[in-house]
């Protein structure tokens, strides 16, 4: 159950490791992700303090202010987070983070169904991301990709389009799942686990 887009847990904050979810668009795009970020609690366990906020859209800008809202969540997320990002909300976490300078850690990226904007349609227009947005984006950055090959929503070509584009990443296909990643979210919080191992044992080896 959320309090204040917060799970709460019995540990101490201070010494948990932070998770910053970022749901999908649409009108319904919360809801439609709270079963992934309910998910993403349960499997993380209590060393994890995950945020599930609600992303408000502006309709007046060309990008629907998500990239300045998710630059607002960032900073509120304290020294080091690591960002989970669905659909909409990991392509504009990109677009975020190439445009505005963070003014927090981010310690790892881990975008599921990221679409890559492209075409003439007026109303995508503020949503492309800049030609060199690559390397804008924060440097040393481990970035994952996470995409079901049954995804009818964004195509799994949407997945090559940024393996060309980010060569340092690294990609999953998952063979089903859809949209919503509803057979297995094991390769996903395996991989969270791991990243926050090897930064622990970073920040451990620095002291």
């Amino acid at each position: 159950k959320f309090n204040c887009s917060i799970f709460e847990y019995q540990s101490s904050r201070e010494t948990m490791i932070k998770i910053l979810f970022l749901h999908g668009g649409g009108d319904d795009g919360y809801e439609a992700d709270l079963k992934m970020a309910t998910s993403l609690k349960e499997a993380l366990g209590s060393n994890f303090d995950i945020s599930y906020p609600r992303i408000k859209s502006n309709e007046s800008t060309p990008d629907f202010g998500w990239p300045q809202e998710i630059h607002n969540h960032i900073a509120q997320c304290g020294n080091k987070v690591f960002i989970v990002a669905h659909s909409l909300g990991a392509s504009m976490l990109l677009k975020c983070l190439s445009e505005l300078s963070p003014l927090t850690t981010i310690k790892g990226l881990f975008l599921l169904a990221t679409p890559f904007w492209s075409g003439p349609e007026e109303w995508k227009q503020g949503l492309i991301l800049n030609d060199n947005f690559t390397g804008l984006l924060p440097k040393n950055l481990p970035i994952f990709f996470y995409h079901c090959k049954d995804d009818n929503e964004v195509p799994i070509s949407h997945l090559s389009i940024y393996r060309q584009k980010i060569a340092k990443a690294s990609f999953r296909e998952l063979q089903n799942g859809g949209h919503q990643f509803d057979a297995d979210f094991t390769p996903i919080i395996n991989d969270i686990k791991t990243t926050a191992d090897e930064n622990q044992s970073i920040n451990n080896a620095e002291n």
